[in-house]
């Protein structure tokens, strides 16, 4: 059951990131030739007025053609509806689209997650933990953990994360008595206690009326985004390699064996389900982060060209060669396709194994 709902959401996030594109063409008054959901084959299509609707067989992709997307010879086209005769900020604003209605998925997913909640754990700290060693010149009861190496810290997990990721000392920011203090190189390590706090501090709760469950709505759809920017720091470092990460084909499978630990744990499908789809909830957040990286072929690295266009335009009166544009989003398409390859087999030798 996991395994399909995973496979539905994929589908689901990517139809949905492409209508973002299509909604904001058809403000922005732009031609769109076809709307599919899916690659390959069309299973079934519709003509409406302009604008061709289809589904198509392999559901790893779909796409929004708008007319004169791709740019002409001279960078310009005979129809002015076309794409690539829109103002730059339109442009921007379609392509941007894809991603914002990703990250509003997203943000939707956990606003119904949360809805039920009765209390929120908040950065406020109530109270060290016996044996605690580090609470003399350091963290008190009643102050608010701000931030952690320059981390804002919004509720506890956060802190949790922060210092699980520091050294042998934290630069910490709290707010005591409504002023922030600095405590500066914090020799606050781990420890395991009896009653199991890994680092001695309790936090207190908040009730979890409207405007709570809105803030901590919003905290959690942007500690999604920061994930994925540590996952990419950790990536560039070296912290992770190739076998760390996953495509469709590992996800997929992360989240049918999460909905079924969680089930096996909890004997409540309920709560299996509740954690699927805060999973799928991360899931489109990373998408949108993703999809607005300046690389090649992806809505970033389109972006990235509309912006110099922008800049040249304005310092030279003329714009970039789109056939240069395109033999780089070319050689994005067929490095990306590459490392999915790769990743896909990646997975799939996991599972082999």
């Amino acid at each position: 059951m996991y395994i399909i709902i995973a496979i539905l959401a994929f589908g689901v996030l990517i139809a949905l990131h492409e209508l973002g594109h299509f909604l904001a063409a058809k403000a922005c008054n732009v031609k769109v030739n076809e709307y599919s959901i899916g690659m390959g084959p069309a299973i079934w299509k519709k003509q409406g007025e302009e604008t061709l609707y289809a589904l198509r067989l392999l559901p790893i992709g779909g796409y929004c053609a708008m007319e004169g997307e791709d740019g002409q010879p001279d960078g310009q086209s005979a129809d002015p509806r076309a794409f690539v005769n829109k103002p730059w900020w339109q442009k921007a604003l379609i392509l941007v689209a894809g991603a914002a209605m990703n990250f509003l998925i997203g943000f939707v997913i956990v606003a119904v997650l949360y809805s039920s909640a009765q209390a929120f754990v908040t950065n406020q700290v109530v109270e060290t933990v016996d044996g605690f060693l580090y609470a003399e010149n350091g963290i008190r009861a009643g102050d608010y953990i701000y931030s952690i190496d320059g981390h804002r810290v919004y509720y506890s997990s956060d802190f949790s994360i922060y210092m699980d990721r520091a050294g042998d000392t934290v630069d910490m920011v709290v707010i005591r008595d409504g002023k922030k203090v600095r405590l500066e190189d914090y020799a606050l390590k781990p420890a395991q206690y009896a009653d199991g706090f890994r680092y001695g501090v309790t936090f207190g709760t908040v009730k979890a009326g409207a405007v709570e469950k809105l803030r901590y709505t919003w905290y959690t759809s942007w500690n999604y985004v920061r994930s994925v920017w540590m996952g990419l720091s950790d990536l560039v470092t070296g912290a992770v390699g190739l076998r760390d990460m996953s495509g469709v084909v590992g996800i997929v499978g992360a989240i049918n064996e999460a909905g079924q630990q969680v089930e096996q744990e909890t004997n409540s499908r309920a709560a299996a389900l509740e954690y699927v789809f805060n999973f799928i909830a991360l899931i489109a957040v990373n998408l949108a982060v993703m999809n607005l990286l300046p690389i090649p072929a992806l809505d970033g690295g389109r972006l990235l060209f509309v912006l110099l266009n922008a800049v040249t335009m304005l310092l030279f009166k003329k714009q970039i060669d789109p056939k240069y544009e395109g033999w780089v989003h070319a050689a994005g398409m067929v490095a990306l396709l590459g490392l999915m390859a790769v990743i896909m087999v990646s997975d799939v030798l996991k599972y082999v194994k």
